[in-house]
């Protein structure tokens, strides 16, 4: 008998001072949820980049007709209300082109090629229409990429996230309630990915990209009036993701 006591005793021991197996049994109470929130904003400013593209076989007027047309694109730019500080030049590039050559023929210099990315932040959505048309009538040949944002980035952000404990939360209680469990404090909070997810084109070709998710929507305040018409940005959605683990009562 005293044996068996001994054993047990042990036992108890073990699991006691083992960090391991009383880390599996606490974990063993609790259930672990995602919440995942985005709100539909309507963007209050628009980050425009342009490309522009000059050759000609002399280098010095190759480089003169690109900046000439670079400085039209800021006269544009100007006269539709962007700052100074909001006209960046993002990428300059300048290659000689040459002939092909084969084995036999040594290849011949055909031209220069200059090529220039602009980046412009509008911040007066109602003129984009105008900037885009003047942008086009300036001789750019490319527009790179147009992104829409918000100026108010992280007050949305803070309330995804609101949102987003609120759904993980209502999730863990619906889970737990079907197995006739009631949820406790939460024992772990992590934030995975939050905010506006885009990218406009830095480099020569290169196309950009938003990633959203949505699982709770909070609809911001209705477009103004002003902004409809031939012009639809729509709307942009700012996101937050959270994983809670919750204690099981």
């Amino acid at each position: 008998m005293s044996r068996v006591f001994a054993v047990l005793s042990l036992s108890c021991l073990l699991l006691a001072h083992n960090p391991l197996l009383a880390q599996e049994n606490q974990h063993s109470r609790g259930i672990t949820v995602e919440g995942e929130a985005a709100i539909n904003v309507v963007p209050d400013e628009v980050v425009i980049s342009v490309g522009i593209e000059s050759s000609d076989s002399d280098l010095q007027k190759a480089k003169r007709l690109n900046d000439e047309r670079v400085a039209q694109v800021r006269s544009v730019a100007l006269a539709n209300g962007i700052a100074t500080k909001d006209i960046r030049t993002d990428y300059i590039n300048l290659t000689p082109n040459y002939s092909d050559r084969s084995l036999d023929v040594k290849r011949s210099l055909i031209d220069y090629t200059q090529r220039t990315t602009v980046v412009l932040t509008l911040r007066d959505v109602e003129k984009f229409e105008s900037l885009m048309t003047g942008l086009l009538r300036s001789g750019v040949e490319y527009i790179h990429g147009v992104d829409f944002r918000t100026s108010e980035l992280r007050k949305y952000r803070d309330q995804a996230r609101v949102l987003a404990m609120k759904a993980a939360k209502e999730k863990a209680v619906a889970l737990a309630g079907v197995l006739d469990q009631k949820v406790g404090k939460p024992k772990s909070i992590h934030e995975g990915r939050a905010g506006l997810w885009s990218n406009y084109a830095r480099w020569w070709g290169s196309g950009g990209f938003q990633q959203l998710s949505q699982n709770v929507v909070s609809q911001a305040p209705e477009r103004d009036s002003a902004l409809d018409g031939a012009l639809a940005p729509g709307m942009i959605s700012v996101t937050a993701n959270v994983t809670i683990t919750f204690d099981l009562e």
